[in-house]
């Protein structure tokens, strides 16, 4: 049975012929590469290896590594050491328990409970920029920029999350009554909020596909 990997997410799939997408990733069948095992590789070659008579490599021929760029050595840093997956986790921690103590502030008319959601919603706006940028910097090192549906919902749910998070912390100062329930705004409020969470949900879904590829 031959053995086909996705070029974008790793993806390993058993077939004669390589998926028309990848189930992962999303990926054409044109991203996947044949895996072919050492013994395979040694059985085709039929021609004997015979000494190098010809001259040698030039520099030009030989393939030098390029010196990385400082930005590069940051960025494969933050693709190693897991930057994006550990700070999506403030957002997709943090927005639910936002939603609850909203909603338990307009019940119980606990003020203490709107300032605190108040002031989680400010955490969050201050952490979507870094979420975005090593979301960006694994997409480009990682996955190879491909531009799949699985990415374009991806940064549609995070930019959606990072807008609606300033206009939330806006909106909670023009009209602090969203956040305790007394404003004529209220339901539409709560509403959009529970948007944006499940945007968060779908979008750490989406990246618990790609790591763990089930």
């Amino acid at each position: 049975m031959k053995k086909w990997k996705c070029t974008v997410c790793g993806y390993i799939h058993e077939g004669e012929a390589p998926p028309e997408k990848c189930p992962i990733c999303g990926a054409d069948r044109s991203k996947f590469v044949e895996i072919v095992s050492k013994e395979e590789k040694i059985d085709a070659k039929t021609d004997p290896i015979e000494p190098e008579t010809g001259p040698k490599e030039t520099d030009a021929e030989t393939k030098i590594p390029v010196p990385l760029s400082k930005y590069d050595r940051i960025y494969q840093a933050m693709v190693k050491h897991h930057v994006h997956p550990i700070s999506v986790h403030i957002p997709n921690g943090v927005l639910p328990v936002s939603v609850i103590f909203i909603f338990l502030s307009a019940i119980f008319k606990f003020s203490s409970l709107a300032q605190a959601a108040f002031y989680n919603l400010i955490f969050v706006v201050f952490s979507m920029p870094v979420v975005l940028f090593s979301g960006i910097v694994v997409w480009r090192k990682k996955y190879n920029g491909a531009l799949t549906k699985l990415f374009l919902i991806k940064m549609i749910c995070g930019g959606l999350v990072s807008a609606l998070a300033m206009i939330f912390v806006i909106w909670s100062i023009v009209d602090p009554g969203v956040l305790t329930g007394t404003s004529t705004h209220f339901g539409a409020f709560l509403f959009i909020n529970i948007i944006m969470l499940a945007a968060a949900v779908i979008a750490g879904f989406l990246g618990g596909k790609l790591v763990f590829r089930e």
